[in-house]
């Protein structure tokens, strides 16, 4: 039971900025939230990137910096345990909008990331995909095509197709118990999952 609601597997979960609040991220939209400080066309958009390449590089070092420092809070070791309950155990998937690792941190095995992970660069030039250790900026190589100056975050900005669409939405099929924690519901296509879980029968929490 939760909330008065008797779960059913399969589940799918959706997690938002909120759920990381209590580990000391900011969330994007509420009063103080990260957008109120930056606008996002500075620093969400390709076309921003393109514009001010060390800006935007600039804006994520931080955001990577504090991520390092933050650790995971007992939502995410709660949800991590809940995911390897027995009784769920293959049937909860884990559909994340934060580009955080703290699910990971907290135990969780394989969550989807749909707007990518703040933790790990891309390279413009061969796709590459890999962990950062430090600061991205001109000098920053690619270990896979040994390009100079052509990683970006892997992060999905404004504007770009989130990841991971396909396996989302054969789960968002399947479910028969929608969760969503510490999101807004005001950023599309993820505002619309509980909507298509309903749609399909699920119940929504």
């Amino acid at each position: 039971m939760l909330n008065g609601k008797v779960i059913e597997t399969p589940i799918v979960v959706l997690t938002g900025a909120g759920i990381s609040a209590e580990s000391g991220l900011g969330t994007f939209r509420d009063l103080g939230g990260l957008w109120t400080q930056v606008r996002l066309e500075d620093v969400a958009t390709p076309e921003a990137f393109i514009a001010d390449r060390h800006y935007v590089q600039s804006f994520y070092n931080a955001r990577r910096a504090r991520l390092r420092d933050a650790l995971p809070n007992a939502a995410h070791v709660a949800l991590a345990r809940w995911e390897r309950h027995q009784d769920f155990a293959g049937q909860v998937t884990l559909v994340t909008q934060n580009v955080d690792d703290l699910h990971e941190r907290g135990g969780s095995p394989m969550p989807l990331h749909m707007h990518g992970e703040l933790l790990k660069s891309r390279c413009e030039k061969c796709g590459t995909i890999a962990l950062v250790s430090g600061d991205l900026d001109d000098d920053s190589t690619c270990m896979a095509c040994t390009g100079t100056g052509c990683l970006r975050p892997h992060v999905v900005w404004f504007g770009e197709m989130p990841l991971y669409l396909e396996q989302i939405d054969r789960a968002l099929r399947a479910a028969r118990t929608f969760i969503s924690i510490g999101t807004s519901g005001a950023v599309y296509p993820a505002a619309g999952f509980v909507a298509q879980a309903a749609g399909n029968g699920a119940c929504t929490i």
